[in-house]
């Protein structure tokens, strides 16, 4: 009977060996925790805008962004490989991005094209964040905020629409 215990305890062990120090643990949780901050981050100003896909969609988003790029470089995945998962991730964004499109055929209007838009730069964001570049997922954060936030404010003042 302890053959069996000590059978599934190295079976349990095997399954949960993909971190396997302090240093690789720490790297996947700081990757995960910079892409869900920033995703957070942009998210905020969009629920602060009262659009429809808040903090936790961003969140979700580029945390998920950042995994589908993590765990294929754990594999040792070749670059070539990696760039095949990286435009899967692009295209699937964009088909989430899709369903935040509304067009209203009575009044001429699009609505959702920045949601989408947010939504699929947060989803390089979170590769960035995934891939290691923190400081490039930063900035490109910065700027996100910046297009969001203070650029419609600057059109309103100037007097565009």
């Amino acid at each position: 009977m302890n053959e069996l215990w000590q059978e599934i305890g190295n079976m349990v062990m095997a399954e949960f060996s993909d971190l396997p120090d302090t240093t690789e643990f720490t790297r996947l949780m700081l990757r995960l925790g910079v892409a869900a901050a920033l995703g957070g981050l942009l998210g905020w100003e969009r629920e602060r805008s009262g659009k429809s896909a808040g903090a936790r969609t961003h969140m979700l988003v580029a945390m998920g962004a950042a995994l589908f790029v993590l765990i294929p470089q754990q594999m040792n995945m070749a670059d070539a490989d990696l760039t095949r998962v990286i435009q899967g991730i692009i295209t699937g964004v964009g088909f989430l991005g899709a369903g935040t499109i509304l067009k209203s055929t009575s009044e001429q209007t699009v609505k959702g094209l920045t949601t989408a838009a947010g939504l699929w730069l947060t989803a390089a964001i979170g590769m960035t964040a995934g891939l290691g570049r923190g400081a490039s997922a930063v900035l490109s954060t910065l700027l996100a905020l910046i297009i969001l936030h203070l650029v419609p404010k600057i059109w309103r003042k100037a007097g565009g629409s």
